[in-house]
């Protein structure tokens, strides 16, 4: 108000407000440079009041949900680098499931004398023939089998490497360690051999990761774009039939760009994209239901559970046997595991023992829709009932 009251000493003055009266003080409220505007303070007092006004601004920025959410963000970090680095960091055989064809006279001492072996990296047990015992390691029953001469030194070592090629090569390890301490040597054989372009057999838990990373993407930006929680069943609906068709597109490109685009993975195409439709789905619902309980936190639970549990333990850079026992008793129950294991049953082993992932990868999708309805349905009812 001061530039006013010059205006009128001006003009009852006969002249016209000079530049100097018209200058609006600092801090005045209505421009100038002081603290009130987020300008330069002027003069030593007003030093105070920018140092207690940025203090003010970082209260604002960084509210307590904002810093619990960074907090939250730091400790899926930390769990991240726990959790990768103790599966992957020390791998070693464990009760492999393993079989041994040798004949009646020496049966029993072979398969003990593997059995026993030092830290237990075997599970042996005996096996009628070599055709049945390539049919078990066919059937996913086995992980390998030693196949015994008697007329000779050379015995037979039968592995997989479809199912991974760090298990066969630990089966094969263990076993010439073994065979060489008895004086023998031993000659491998590969019944479901990796193809010539699936590096370490590592295809199908790329293309499953990818699968589950696009499934909990979908959701997520839905979230982002329309709130993490549906306003209703209906919009909830809508958003579960969104990610089927989405679901169904990416399984569809995934298999076909693994399979006849890079020649990554044999299999059966339309087998890889019915699975893969159901990973994204299993994905996608896992995330909806997450977020309809805790909201947008619910995107940082998906990642503990699919991304920092689910990944190391999936069985797809070491095989289950190879894991700490932690991974390898949680990696079945996952998405990404489960989808690793089916991946693999498809392209190398004749779609053979496939059943419980799949009713693993069917529980995560039903169980996440039906969720995803029950907590819109909730959201709805207390939305509608009188304050």
């Amino acid at each position: 108000m001061r530039a006013s009251f010059g205006c009128i000493r001006g003009a009852r003055a006969g002249g016209v407000a000079d530049a100097g009266v018209m200058r609006l003080d600092s801090g005045d409220g209505l421009g100038g440079s002081g603290a009130a505007d987020g300008g330069m303070p002027v003069g030593g007092a007003g030093g105070g009041r920018g140092a207690g006004g940025f203090l003010r601004e970082v209260r604002d920025a960084v509210t307590p949900r904002s810093a619990l959410l960074v907090l939250g963000v730091l400790a899926l970090g930390v769990l991240f680098i726990a959790s990768y680095a103790g599966a992957f960091h020390s791998p070693k055989p464990k009760d492999i499931p393993f079989g041994v064809v040798a004949p009646a006279q020496v049966r029993g001492e072979v398969v003990g004398r593997l059995d026993g072996l030092r830290g237990s990296p075997l599970s042996a047990r005996a096996v009628a023939s070599r055709e049945a015992a390539a049919g078990q390691i066919r059937d996913r029953e086995l992980d390998g089998a030693l196949v015994v001469d008697q007329r000779g030194q050379q015995d037979v070592l039968l592995v997989a490497s479809g199912g991974g090629q760090s298990l066969a090569d630990a089966v094969e390890r263990v076993v010439a360690s073994a065979e060489e301490a008895q004086g023998r040597n031993v000659r491998t054989v590969d019944v479901a051999a990796a193809d010539s372009g699936d590096a370490r057999g590592l295809s199908a838990f790329y293309l499953v990761v990818g699968w589950c990373v696009g499934g909990y993407l979908c959701a997520a930006i839905l979230a982002v774009s329309y709130g993490a929680r549906p306003a209703s069943p209906r919009r909830a609906v809508i958003r579960l039939g969104v990610l089927v068709l989405y679901a169904i597109a990416l399984g569809v490109l995934g298999a076909v760009v693994i399979g006849p685009v890079l020649g990554a993975l044999p299999g059966s195409v339309a087998g890889l994209a019915a699975l893969g439709a159901l990973v994204v789905c299993a994905a996608g619902a896992t995330t909806f239901a997450f977020q309809g309980m805790l909201g947008v936190v619910g995107i940082g639970v998906t990642v503990l559970v699919i991304v920092i549990a689910g990944n190391p333990s999936a069985g797809g850079a070491y095989p289950y046997p190879l894991l700490p026992p932690f991974w390898r008793e949680l990696g079945p129950a996952l998405i990404p595991g489960a989808g690793t294991w089916t991946a693999r049953s498809i392209a190398y082993f004749g779609g053979r023992a496939m059943t419980g992932p799949l009713l693993v990868l069917a529980a995560w999708a039903v169980g996440g829709a039906v969720l995803t309805l029950l907590f819109a349905r909730v959201r709805a009812s207390d939305a509608q009932r009188p304050v």
